[in-house]
C-alpha cells in the first residue's frame, strides 16, 4: 500500500511539473540552440528565421509567466527552470553577437558569469526555503539586457536584408556605430556586475546561513 501511495505521489508530481508553463519553459530552452546556430551563420535568410525563433522563445517567457500567475501554476521545478531558461536564451544571444564580432567577449563573460552565479544562488536558496531580497536594480538590469539584445537583433537582421538596407545605409551606419554599441554594452555590463555585487551584499547574512556558516 505504501508503494502504491508513493507511485501515485510520484505520478502526481510529474504531472504537476509538466503543466503548460513548464512545457513552454522547456520549449524556450530547446529553441535557444536553434536560434543560436541559425543566427551565427550570418546568412540573411537564416538570420531572419533566427529572429523569428527568438521572438517565439521570448514570447514563451512572457506567456508562461502570465499563465503561472493567472492560474497559480507555480511549481518548484518551474521556479528553478524559468529563470535558468531566460539566462540560457540571453547568453546565447550575447555569444552570437560575440561570434559576429559585434560585442566584446570579456563583457559578455562578465554578464554570463554574474547571471548564472546569482541564478544558482537563488536555486539553492529556494531549495532551502530561504527567501532572498531582490532589488529593483536587478529588474532594471534584466530590462536593459532585453532591450539591448532586441535592439541589436533587429538592427543587425535588417542591416543584412538588402530590401531594407539599400537606400537606408546612413541610418544603419548610425544604428550600428561601433562606439554606440561599445558604450551601451559597457553600461549594461557595469549595471549587471553592480547588481550582482549588490545582490550578494544585501543577502550576505542569508547566504552565510544557507551554507551553514556562522553569521
Amino acid at each position: 500500500m505504501n508503494l502504491i501511495n508513493y507511485l501515485a505521489w510520484q505520478r502526481k508530481d510529474i504531472l504537476l511539473n509538466m503543466i503548460l508553463p513548464n512545457q513552454l519553459t522547456v520549449l524556450r530552452i530547446i529553441l535557444t540552440p536553434v536560434f543560436y546556430l541559425l543566427f551565427r551563420t550570418g546568412e540573411p535568410l537564416f538570420v531572419q528565421i533566427s529572429m523569428g525563433v527568438y521572438i517565439v522563445a521570448a514570447f514563451t517567457d512572457w506567456y508562461d509567466g502570465w499563465l503561472a500567475r493567472k492560474f497559480n501554476y507555480i511549481t518548484e521545478w518551474g521556479k528553478f527552470l524559468d529563470p535558468l531558461a531566460d539566462k540560457i536564451l540571453n547568453s546565447a544571444a550575447f555569444f552570437a553577437f560575440v561570434y559576429l564580432d559585434i560585442l566584446p567577449l570579456w563583457m559578455v563573460v562578465i554578464i554570463v558569469i554574474r547571471d548564472f552565479f546569482i541564478t544558482g544562488l537563488r536555486a539553492v536558496a529556494d531549495y532551502q526555503n530561504i527567501s532572498f531580497v531582490t532589488r529593483k536594480s536587478a529588474k532594471w538590469k534584466t530590462f536593459m539586457q532585453m532591450v539591448f539584445i532586441n535592439y541589436l537583433l533587429f538592427v543587425y537582421t535588417f542591416s543584412i536584408t538588402s530590401s531594407i538596407y539599400v537606400g537606408n545605409e546612413s541610418i544603419f551606419k548610425l544604428l550600428m556605430d561601433e562606439n554606440l554599441i561599445y558604450y551601451t554594452m559597457s553600461f549594461v555590463t557595469i549595471l549587471t556586475f553592480y547588481t550582482g555585487i549588490e545582490y550578494i551584499c544585501k543577502n550576505i547574512v542569508l547566504i552565510k546561513k544557507m551554507f551553514n556558516y556562522e553569521t
